[in-house]
C-alpha cells in the first residue's frame, strides 16, 4: 500500500531514475567513441518514463512473489522494469565511419548536456516540492 507522500514524489523519483540511466548510456557512447563497431545507444525518454510510472503504480504483488519498491530493484526474472535492455535503442548514424562506429561526438555531447540540464531541473523541482511540504507542516 502506498501513501500520499510516495504518490506525490513518484513522478520525480521515476524521472530522475530514467534520466540517470540515460546519462549512463550517453557517457558510455562518449567513452566508446573510438571503439570499432560500437553502436551508439539511447532510450526514448518519454516511453521509458511512462513505463516506469506504470510499473511504480503496480506495487501490489500477488502472494508468493517478490515485492519491488523502487524502479531500480531487480524483479523475480532479473529485469529492472522500464530500464532493462529492451528499452535501449540504437541511434542511427548520421555519417558512416570506416570502422563501423556510429558515435557522433557532437550529438553525444549535446544530448549529454541536455540530459544533465533536465536532470538538474528535476532535482530543483523536487527540492521545491519538499520545501513546500515542510513549510505546510511547520505552519
Amino acid at each position: 500500500m502506498s501513501n500520499s507522500l510516495d504518490d506525490m514524489l513518484a513522478f520525480h523519483q521515476q524521472a530522475l531514475s530514467v534520466r540517470g540511466f540515460r546519462q549512463q548510456l550517453l557517457a558510455s557512447n562518449i567513452a566508446n567513441a573510438d571503439t570499432p563497431n560500437y553502436k551508439a545507444r539511447d532510450i526514448d525518454f518519454k516511453g521509458a518514463l511512462q513505463s516506469a510510472l506504470a510499473l511504480s503504480g503496480e506495487r501490489a504483488a500477488p502472494a508468493g512473489t517478490l515485492a519491488t519498491t523502487a524502479a531500480g530493484h531487480l524483479g523475480a526474472n532479473g529485469s529492472q522494469g522500464a530500464l532493462d535492455s529492451a528499452a535501449v535503442l540504437y541511434r542511427s548514424a548520421d555519417q558512416g565511419s570506416v570502422d563501423g562506429n556510429t558515435v557522433d561526438m557532437d550529438t553525444e555531447r549535446a544530448q549529454f548536456a541536455d540530459n544533465a540540464v533536465h536532470y538538474e531541473a528535476n532535482l530543483t523541482m523536487l527540492n521545491h516540492q519538499i520545501k513546500a511540504m515542510l513549510t505546510a507542516l511547520q505552519g
